[in-house]
């Protein structure tokens, strides 16, 4: 592996994560709730209290892609998966996400930054379940 350093953005990168840093942060403290995706999602289906502003935090992550366009190009998308793969993936994710009581955003994004023992470990497991498959998949399976 290498990387490209002609096309390396560090600075978009370092923008970018310090605005899910400053939302997550915001959103915690404005709502006294951890901006989990998977559990917005989930308490936004089930119409339960404060779905607007759950509502509001989820359209806002699906436009800033749109807003992003005005300024600058988006990078182009390449999928080197069956649409068969795609799915089990996701049903794979979605299926972790529940036993793990909750995603990426909120043990990795808010729950580390609040230090919690939790988000540690289950940071550490699907981290090592993503290195894992990868590995099986790229290099003892031959995908």
């Amino acid at each position: 592996m290498s990387i490209d350093w002609y096309h390396f953005t560090p600075w978009s990168a370092l923008a970018g994560g310090a605005l899910i840093g400053l939302a997550a942060s915001l959103f915690v403290v404005l709502n006294g709730r951890v901006a989990g995706i998977s559990g917005l999602l989930g308490s936004l289906l089930a119409r339960s209290e404060g779905w607007g502003e759950k509502g509001l935090f989820l359209l806002g992550m699906l436009l800033a892609p749109l807003l992003w366009q005005l300024f600058a190009r988006l990078p182009e998308i390449e999928i080197h998966s069956s649409g068969l793969a795609l799915m089990v993936a996701g049903l794979l994710v979605g299926v972790g996400t529940r036993y793990g009581a909750g995603c990426t955003s909120g043990h990795g994004v808010c729950g580390l930054s609040r230090l919690s023992p939790r988000s540690l470990a289950a940071t550490l497991t699907f981290m090592a379940a993503g290195f894992a498959t990868v590995f099986a998949l790229r290099h003892l399976l031959g995908g």
